[in-house]
């Protein structure tokens, strides 16, 4: 029944949706060009918040827990499972404080009006997933850049969504760097919850009524933990969090 229910609010959303991307690309190009990197931000800021207004239309609501554990001024990663796009336009909007910059794939620099404009000007870093030695430098630059303006990464361990909610093993490469490379940092790990279920008949139609949930759990300063403890904790309190 809720797939039925579902075609007919799934044609509005995908109109709303893409009309949004649509109107944002500009603006996000005439933030950059004439304002610079805060007005930039600011239209990112805003464009995610209709994207979110967006999933709304479909039931969809979001519950961050323990935001105010975030450590404030200094370089955070952001350390999650992943299981669709919408952690990221969520994360995006309800962390906004935090300037947060993306580890993506290279596909996504690419055709996607506004996404793909933000990725490539506003910080993130795009890799080949198959040339591990490219991305080695690409994430290199990207804890260099956090850690000297003081802003935060989020990267995805597992490499790819996961359909069903059920965690993959957690790659130690791209981490491994990001610490590194900003040894002042904080990791902040994240448990995602539900958002899988926005996209559980696939792309069309979409899932209905769905609470995501985002439990930010306790930080972990670089500096105090080697990266083996500090690799072993993220991946631990992610997973136990993870409610299928």
């Amino acid at each position: 029944m809720q797939k039925l229910v579902s075609y007919p609010l799934s044609i509005i959303y995908y109109l709303c949706f893409g009309f949004f991307l649509v109107l944002f690309h500009p603006i996000q190009w005439f933030c950059f060009n004439v304002f610079g990197y805060q007005a930039h931000k600011k239209s990112v800021d805003y464009l995610n918040f209709f994207l979110v207004r967006c999933t709304n239309l479909l039931g969809t609501t979001y519950q961050f827990e323990n935001t105010e554990s975030i450590p404030k001024n200094v370089p955070i990663i952001f350390v999650a499972n992943h299981q669709s796009l919408y952690d990221i336009v969520a994360i995006i909007w309800y962390l906004r404080d935090f300037h947060c910059k993306f580890v993506s794939k290279k596909e996504l620099g690419k055709g996607i009006p506004s996404v793909s404009y933000n990725l490539n000007h506003g910080g993130s870093v795009l890799i080949d997933r198959k040339d591990s030695k490219q991305a080695i430098p690409l994430i290199k630059g990207l804890s260099e850049y956090i850690e000297k303006n003081t802003r935060s990464a989020l990267i995805f361990p597992e490499g790819t969504r996961s359909r069903t909610g059920q965690p993959k093993s957690f790659a130690q490469s791209g981490l491994k760097i990001l610490c590194k490379h900003a040894p002042s940092a904080y990791v902040v790990p994240i448990t995602i919850n539900n958002s899988w279920k926005m996209v559980r008949f696939g792309a069309f139609p979409m899932g209905l009524g769905n609470r995501l949930k985002f439990t930010i759990h306790q930080p972990l300063k670089v500096s105090e933990f080697s990266f083996e403890e500090l690799m072993e904790q993220t991946e631990k309190v992610v997973v136990e969090g993870i409610q299928i």
